[in-house]
């Protein structure tokens, strides 16, 4: 289970998984991946493989996020002799580390500086580059952040990641069309994503929150994207618990067909029929009940929900008064 952890994609870890993990750091690093006979004698008697190395980048990640940065230096140094200091994920890899043991701004801003040098020579690095960006994210230079996105998208249109961080800035500055958007790009290349479905209806549901008059096209956008979502897992709790959210949100602005005609200035966006939006949040209240009642007692296939977001449909379905003891 520990390798098989280890193989995945760090951010896709719980930070109590990260913790079990680097605390396995001191037997891996004891046992070296290569031989240290020279080359060509090396590749005969070298248990090194290529989930070898992958374990040793991995767990340098999930000990960095744990504090455990003397063992996240001892890795770092070994991917190094391994693939020389001029590899380009060592680069990275190498940046991330010093991003993590910055004590202030004025720290960051020296690891800022050594990514600009090594665009400098390297102007195609994109790794690099997404590291500046979060460098530049960690200052509060937002702004800043943005139009290093936009440039790093000019050279790579379909990068799913970096348009998805392109919308979580522009959503921080309250641009929400922006941020639709550049989400919008991420569903152009992953269509089936049920998180960026979710993230989408999330938007326009965010965008109707400053105004005093809630916009019925930008809640039946909301509800075509949570409705997506769930079609797409039957799971997904972020989807009911935004399903029912928008729900509720509908449900009194379509009763009233007065209102009905004044808000839907956008004929492109059909609202959706009452009945149907009825429907949608019963579906959602027995779904969030019973997600919240199988996760509390433990029931086995239940347990893999994140405690936090099982807590926050409680609450929904306690103001609602629809949440079974």
């Amino acid at each position: 289970m520990a390798q098989a952890n280890l193989l995945s994609p760090p951010s896709s870890i719980p930070p109590a998984t990260a913790l079990q993990l680097s605390q396995k750091a001191p037997p891996i690093i004891s046992s070296s991946p290569t031989s240290s006979l020279p080359w060509p004698l090396s590749l005969l008697f070298s248990s090194e493989t290529p989930e070898s190395w992958t374990i040793n980048e991995n767990l340098l990640l999930s000990c960095l996020r744990t504090g455990d940065d003397k063992s996240a230096r001892i890795l770092l140094e070994r991917l190094s002799q391994r693939f020389g200091d001029s590899n380009e994920r060592v680069i990275t890899l190498r940046g991330v580390y010093e991003e993590a043991l910055a004590k202030n701004n004025s720290e960051l801003e020296q690891v800022f500086k050594r990514y600009e040098d090594i665009l400098k020579d390297d102007p195609t690095n994109f790794t690099v580059r997404k590291r500046r960006v979060a460098v530049l994210k960690s200052l509060g230079r937002i702004q800043d952040a943005i139009t290093a996105l936009t440039v790093l998208l000019d050279y790579s249109p379909t990068d799913a990641e970096s348009w998805a961080e392109l919308s979580e800035l522009y959503a921080r500055v309250g641009e929400w069309s922006k941020a639709i958007f550049a989400l919008e790009e991420v569903l152009l290349v992953y269509p089936n994503a049920w998180s960026a479905h979710a993230q989408v209806a999330t938007l326009h549901y965010l965008s109707t929150q400053s105004s005093s008059s809630p916009s019925l096209p930008a809640l039946s956008l909301a509800l075509k994207h949570f409705s997506r979502s769930i079609e797409l897992n039957e799971s997904y709790l972020r989807g009911y618990y935004g399903l029912k959210l928008v729900t509720k949100k509908l449900i009194p602005i379509l009763s009233d067909s007065s209102s009905v005609k004044r808000s839907n200035g956008d004929e492109e966006v059909q609202p959706p029929k009452l009945q149907t939006v009825k429907k949608l949040e019963e579906l959602a209240t027995t779904k969030l009940a019973e997600i919240v009642r199988q996760y509390g007692a433990g029931k086995k296939g239940w347990a893999g929900f994140a405690e936090a977001e099982v807590i926050a449909a409680r609450e929904l379905l306690d103001r609602d008064g629809k949440i079974e003891r």
